[in-house]
């Protein structure tokens, strides 16, 4: 496969009243086409940091990164953010929402609305057109959020612990929706989350990271066929291995 995403020796420190903070020590990274690649670690050890330098949100203090070959400094088209809180805008319907990217880049209205109805059909939103934020769950809500960045036919797409704020049961089905959702039409994803259960359900790869400065203690290869199943002898016993060497968080 081709490489997508390729970071190398990214770090990042934050300056403050009180001295410098080192987030991220040194850390490298290839995302390979169509491929999930989590990151995976303890609370507050960098990961959504590291996600928003590879988005071009924050600077890193070294390193480099690119995407398809470019170097890659600043926001643009080719990445798409997915967040925990789904930062829908509250005054547009869920249609208004999903068009919104290519609306903004002048596409035309008819083009849009027809893009931007394939992706709401997609995420299993059909009928909810005309639904505002407030007036859907927050799982219809991380549809929404989903469908919008596919909305925008990004290279790749970055998802900050998407299903964390979610119960239980609707994180459990948004996973197995978001796998359909792949399987349909692929993305390069780096997905980040602090759930085991998440990462081995979702990852082709898992990236374990330590506690800051965060750098990667070690990779998994997650050769297991999909959809995944939690009781699978296999899947506990990655389970196992990962949750073993993972700092505790601090």
């Amino acid at each position: 496969m081709d490489t997508v995403i390729k970071c190398e020796h990214i770090g990042k420190t934050f300056s403050g009243a009180n001295g410098d903070f080192e987030v991220i020590g040194d850390i490298s990274l290839e995302a390979k086409r169509n491929e999930i690649v989590v990151l995976f670690g303890p609370g507050q050890c960098g990961k959504t940091t590291l996600l928003k330098v590879i988005a071009g949100l924050e600077k890193a203090s070294h390193g480099s990164i690119s995407i398809n070959g470019k170097e890659k400094t600043k926001p643009g088209p080719e990445c798409g953010l997915v967040y925990q809180t789904t930062a829908l805008f509250p005054w547009l319907t869920a249609m208004g929402n999903v068009e919104y990217g290519p609306k903004i880049r002048g596409v035309g209205r008819k083009e849009r609305r027809a893009k931007a109805q394939h992706y709401i059909d997609l995420v299993g939103l059909t009928g909810f057109e005309k639904s505002y934020p407030i007036q859907l769950s927050g799982g219809m809500r991380q549809r929404v959020g989903i469908a919008r960045v596919y909305c925008n036919e990004p290279e790749v797409m970055l998802m900050d612990e998407p299903f964390g704020h979610l119960d239980a049961q609707t994180r459990y089905l948004m996973q197995q929706e978001l796998e359909r959702i792949w399987e349909a039409e692929k993305r390069t994803i780096i997905f980040v989350t602090n759930n085991i259960e998440e990462a081995l359900y979702m990852a082709d790869r898992v990236l374990v990271m330590t506690n800051c400065p965060a750098t990667i203690k070690k990779e998994f290869k997650i050769d297991l066929p999909r959809p995944r199943v939690y009781t699978d002898p296999e899947f506990l016993r990655l389970r196992r291995e990962i949750t073993s060497i993972v700092d505790a968080s601090e």
